[in-house]
């Protein structure tokens, strides 16, 4: 847990311009949706659940990233972001002095130079208890999942795509803006398992998923270069060459001629240079749903919401 929770930390580069009013803008980031949907209140929605250790990060950074960003509009009453750090190890070696294993034994709370709105930080520390009370079961889970690695992996992948998002939200919406405030209630209700504040009407991510995607000829190795590109962003060690699409084949189609599964081959280098690889897509109701790739063929990513928006808006049509 507290692995994931260092790999989320913010960094910061230049980002768009602001949005002055009206909804929560969420314009291409990582985790769109389920920022937009817990804005709105739409439970029915959100996919995440408090209890995974996924909410617990994004609560996490979220936090630290508004006290690092936006630290002047912190209330009066704001309260110091606390962290443990281990002070005291303990270290085995083996006969020939080399080290074979090594362990916290001793844990200090120390400040992180943030600060965060009293509610929230005690909404999440309330999180917290109950990660500490679940961690055994978690552990286990994790063991016992024949995909124990790729999850591991895919953990790896989505704390960077939100660390993409903590770069570009308070720079997409005004840190005062009430937009962020309607988000920080809710986020604050979900974490203690309560009914959102509900706003009426759909977001925009829910009427494209029910209208379902276009017909016609598409240029999909455009739009999977697009798809790998944006993922690409959340890899770890490998990196995605661009435009290297090659030999895309629809492997099944619904009764509208949209595509069911794509498959297409692509380029990438690593630490054995340059190498070659497939990705597979999967589609729902005409839209991308799934990507897979060669390396972790069980684990599903999900594709980037801007640019399966664009696709549902008929953008890659030839």
């Amino acid at each position: 847990m507290k692995y994931l929770l260092k790999l989320i930390l913010p960094i910061f580069f230049i980002i768009p311009a602001q949005a002055q009013n009206g909804d929560l803008n969420t314009e291409g980031m990582y985790n769109a949706e389920f920022f937009d949907y817990l804005y709105r209140g739409h439970s029915e929605n959100i996919e995440l659940n408090r209890e995974t250790p996924y909410f617990l990060g994004v609560f996490e950074q979220y936090l630290r990233a508004y006290g690092e960003q936006c630290a002047d509009y912190l209330p009066d009453n704001k309260v110091k972001i606390m962290e443990q750090v281990c002070v005291k190890e303990s270290v085995t070696t083996n006969g020939y002095g080399v080290e074979v294993s090594r362990y916290c034994v001793e844990w200090e709370w120390v400040w992180t130079g943030l600060y965060a709105r009293s509610d929230l930080y005690k909404a999440k520390l309330e999180i917290e208890q109950i990660h500490r009370a679940n961690g055994l079961n978690n552990v286990m889970e994790y063991i016992m999942n024949p995909n124990s690695l790729g999850n591991s992996v895919d953990l790896a992948h989505k704390a960077k795509g939100l660390k993409l998002d903590m770069n570009q939200i308070f720079g997409l919406n005004k840190c005062d803006c009430d937009a962020l405030r309607k988000l920080e209630e809710n986020l604050k209700l979900f974490a203690r398992n309560q009914p959102l504040n509900r706003m009426q009407g759909k977001s925009k991510y829910e009427t494209m998923k029910e209208s379902g995607g276009p017909t016609g000829t598409q240029n999909f190795n455009k739009l999977i270069d697009d798809l790998v590109t944006a993922q690409a962003q959340t890899w770890m060690m490998n990196r995605y060459t661009t435009g290297s699409i090659s030999g895309v084949t629809m492997e099944s189609k619904d009764n509208q001629g949209r595509p069911i599964s794509i498959k297409a081959n692509y380029s990438y280098s690593g630490f054995g240079g340059n190498s070659q690889g497939w990705v597979k897509v999967i589609f729902e109701n005409g839209l991308p749903k799934c990507i897979y790739f060669f390396d972790f063929p069980n684990n599903c990513k999900t594709p980037t919401t801007s640019i399966v928006s664009s696709y549902a808006q008929g953008n890659y049509g030839k």
